[in-house]
């Protein structure tokens, strides 16, 4: 595979749902159109915080990582947080994922980003296969309260 990496742009829109579609598949989610649409316009505008790289072999769409950076308590410079990253099934194991997180450190180095951190479902064993190559899992347990 020939990987290349980029912004999304909103001719990508077809390409990334149907991507989106399968990531919350994926994680038996389903969200109200209104949540996606929100969140592609979120990726597309400059001004926010939220963005989103593509990686493509070709013309094909083959991932996405969406991210955002945030100030923190703990250091002067912005962490970020990995939220979504997803990679095709037929592309899984070919360096896809690595490839976005790969991304997102050099664009974190060049930015001045502290951190990119990540979660992940515990069972999710291919995936953590992929992250322990950068780093250990840091023992901390997430708490989420829905309001």
């Amino acid at each position: 595979m020939n990987i290349s990496i980029r912004s999304a742009t909103a001719g990508d829109e077809a390409a990334w749902r149907g991507l989106w579609q399968d990531y919350l598949t994926f994680y038996e989610v389903t969200l109200p159109d209104e949540v996606t649409a929100a969140t592609w316009a979120r990726c597309l505008d400059p001004a926010h915080r939220m963005q989103c790289r593509l990686a493509f072999d070709g013309a094909e769409l083959r991932g996405f990582a969406i991210h955002h950076a945030h100030c923190s308590t703990w250091v002067v410079a912005e962490d970020v947080y990995l939220e979504d990253l997803f990679v095709t099934a037929d592309s899984r194991g070919q360096g896809v994922g690595r490839a976005l997180i790969e991304d997102l450190v050099a664009l974190g180095k060049a930015q001045g980003w502290h951190r990119l951190y990540w979660h992940t479902h515990r069972d999710n064993a291919v995936a953590r296969r992929l992250y322990d190559t950068f780093c250990e899992e840091d023992g901390h347990i997430r708490y989420r309260v829905t309001l």
